[in-house]
């Protein structure tokens, strides 16, 4: 069973069947004279392996942030490249700091209410603004292919990428 130079996909036969990748040569640049099976010869369609670019990838990662993490992490053509998997690991550390975080925030805000008669719940919808600027600035960075390090989560993503 040969494997994709291009994909790193099974194969069988003188092509890759998920990129179009000639099989035991260089990546096909469109300059050679064979054509994958399914492409009539002839044809100046760009042959493009589908899915996603880096940057909506890198930046969907962060959507659901555990989960679609996860996803990136075990999708074929994502778990392959750097960036993603960094994206992919940095969301689902940072959203399990979050989760940490505001386990601890909610005990301390219950403890000042307690003690201020309810005045300290006033401050819950401040750190839920604070997750939601994070997270957005976190998409909108991932999409413009900027790699933002989180503190402590950032280190850990960068070593598991």
């Amino acid at each position: 069973m040969a494997f994709c130079p291009n994909c790193g996909a099974k194969t069988e036969g003188s092509f890759c069947g998920n990129c179009g990748t000639p099989v035991g040569g260089q990546p096909n640049t469109g300059t050679s004279s064979s054509v994958p099976p399914g492409v009539p010869p002839g044809s100046s369609a760009s042959i493009q392996a589908p899915g996603l670019t880096e940057n909506v990838a890198s930046a969907l990662c962060y959507l659901f942030g555990l989960v679609t993490g996860i996803i990136f992490l075990v999708l074929a053509p994502y778990n392959q490249n750097k960036t993603i998997r960094f994206h992919a690991f940095q969301a689902i550390f940072g959203h399990i700091a979050i989760i940490a975080i505001w386990i601890v925030y909610v005990i301390a805000v219950g403890l000042i209410a307690a003690v201020t008669h309810g005045v300290g719940f006033s401050l819950v919808p401040i750190f839920g603004l604070l997750v939601l600027c994070l997270w957005l600035y976190m998409m909108y960075e991932a999409y413009n292919n900027r790699k933002i390090k989180l503190p402590l989560v950032g280190d850990l993503a960068e070593k598991q990428a």
